[in-house]
């Protein structure tokens, strides 16, 4: 799919950006995001810092969530997995025939 150009509004700055058709939604959601956070990072800082020093501020905070999220997923797989093979190994013990007592 060849994209198209969707404007957003970031830090009260109009932008045109490339998107790919059928990702309009997921790029709004994005602006918005990066929108709230930058109010809360611009609301914390000083006045005298810069959109520049605001906006960095704001990256690296979403840079810092997006690490967090990935260990945790990360880790997440790493149980996941080891349920998988719990229960294929259960699987696999329940399905070896037993010996009938002779009787």
């Amino acid at each position: 799919m060849s994209p198209n150009t969707l404007t957003i509004n970031v830090a009260n700055k109009s932008l045109k950006i490339a998107c790919p058709v059928g990702e309009e939604s997921a790029l709004l959601a994005a602006a918005q995001e990066l929108n709230l956070r930058f109010t809360k990072a611009n609301d914390k800082t000083c006045a005298n810092s810069s959109l520049e020093q605001s906006m960095l501020m704001t990256a690296l905070n979403l840079a810092y969530d997006l690490l967090k999220a990935q260990e945790a997923a990360e880790k997440e797989k790493l149980v996941l997995e080891s349920k998988i093979e719990l229960l294929q190994s259960t699987i696999e013990q329940a399905l070896i025939p037993t010996e009938k007592d002779p009787a």
